[in-house]
């Protein structure tokens, strides 16, 4: 097998290589962006909902904070059997179920009557989406070497930011739906939000292929050059196994940072939209008040993720990422005027935002096979559960004071500890 560095830019290889990249990247990366955005805008949207909502069927902060974060204990008790159901059927069809079935839960949103009720769905959203974001990325490094991974993983990923800066606005006009046909705002909300993600799962099954071997769109050729580039991959001390994944001392710091991050990303923007409220502002105006950190977000995440794939370097710009993200949070409660504080949520946002396209090139750099499929999975799984913890910590402590200062101030200090705890992978990751 011919080295990398053989292969001369500007040769004949090397345009080959290009072109089918480019292929498969415009084939994939349209259609799962867009899946990805209506998934972030499912578990999301909740937080707009909660304007109306919570007062309409009865749920306090705290009830409202512990059913948010349900869906991530779900999601996490599911995540590992999912995605290795995923490896055994491929990609294509699980990754269709996926879609199918979390649509119409997203959509049953729109019945709940109580905190019970509310409880359920959540939990049942979390156990139908699980194993989507850990399948995807397994699916993406089965196709797309190492040295374009950052730029592909924020293509994906700018779905989370752009989630955000279209559906505030979109939930906000929704909202405005109350009284048709008899339903709530927030009843429309759910339902025009959700069933479109059994829509896309259904054409995913036309579009996917696991495998380069098997996508007959692309030419022998071109085939068989994806192949050798992945082939060709160095993996720093790689791990195929799902017991191997599961021991890896990397797999275990790079969960616990997950799950900080994940904790502070979502204690923060689930509430995004009532901390905005606190401002004074009206359910149209959160609505695009909150778009404007997201803007900022998509585009720095992209920029950022470029230039991780031109200089290398992961480690450091993803401490860099989450630096950015803490000193975003303290500056968003050093002041109580609109300007000042959305100035520092869109900081904190571009930090963390950046930093999650960096963070998963790192466990794809050493994990393949059956031990990238749990390796991922798990880390995935571990997230989650910060998924859960910061919704409902930040709920109980507006509970407990009545501002959202405490709450903001405690997600900057597990922000710093990550910084802290991601600095430390230097010490781990032998090869950047």
């Amino acid at each position: 097998m011919a080295d990398v560095a053989t292969v001369a830019p500007g040769s004949a290889a090397a345009e080959l290589r290009s072109r089918a990249l480019a292929k498969a990247a415009w084939r994939f990366l349209p259609i799962l962006t867009v899946a990805y955005l209506v998934n972030y805008l499912d578990r999301t949207s909740v937080g707009f909902a909660a304007l109306t909502m919570n007062r309409d069927i009865g749920l306090n902060p705290y009830q409202f904070g512990w059913g948010a974060g349900l869906l991530f204990a779900s999601y996490a008790a599911c995540e590992i059997p999912s995605n290795m159901a995923l490896y055994r059927v491929g990609a294509r069809r699980w990754i269709a179920r996926i879609m199918v079935t979390w649509g119409v839960v997203a959509a049953a949103n729109a019945f709940v009557t109580g905190p019970t009720s509310f409880y359920v769905v959540r939990l049942l959203l979390g156990a139908a989406e699980a194993g989507f974001f850990p399948g995807i990325t397994f699916f993406l490094a089965a196709w797309f070497p190492k040295q374009y991974r950052a730029r592909v993983l924020a293509w994906f990923l700018v779905a989370i930011p752009v989630s955000s800066l279209i559906g505030g606005p979109i939930s906000g006009l929704l909202l405005q739906l109350h009284g048709l046909f008899g339903l709530a705002g927030w009843q429309w909300m759910f339902i025009v939000e959700g069933l479109p993600a059994s829509a896309i799962g259904l054409f995913m099954l036309t579009m996917l292929s696991d495998r380069p071997d098997e996508a007959r769109w692309l030419a022998a050729d071109e085939r068989a050059a994806i192949v050798a580039m992945l082939a060709e991959e160095e993996r720093d001390r790689p791990v195929h196994s799902l017991a191997g994944a599961l021991r890896d001392v990397r797999v275990l710091v790079l969960a616990v940072i997950q799950f900080a991050y994940t904790l502070g990303s979502y204690g923060v923007g689930i509430w995004l939209p009532q901390i905005l409220k606190t401002h004074g502002l009206s359910n149209l105006a959160v609505g695009f008040a909150s778009a404007v950190p997201y803007l900022f977000a998509s585009v720095a995440m992209l920029v950022w993720a470029a230039y991780v794939d031109r200089a290398g370097r992961r480690i450091l710009n993803l401490t860099l990422g989450f630096l950015l993200a803490t000193a975003g949070l303290l500056v968003s409660v050093g002041w109580t005027d609109l300007a000042p504080a959305l100035a520092g949520l869109t900081l904190a946002l571009v930090g963390v935002t950046s930093a999650r396209a960096i963070f998963w090139t790192v466990p794809t750099g050493f994990l393949a096979g059956r031990g990238a499929a749990a390796g991922l999975a798990f880390i995935t799984m571990i997230g989650s559960l910060g998924g859960f913890a910061g919704p409902f910590l930040m709920g109980w402590i507006k509970q407990a004071t009545g501002s959202f200062v405490i709450g903001l101030l405690a997600m900057a200090a597990i922000l710093a500890a990550t910084t802290v705890l991601s600095g430390s992978l230097r010490l781990l990751i032998r090869r950047e």
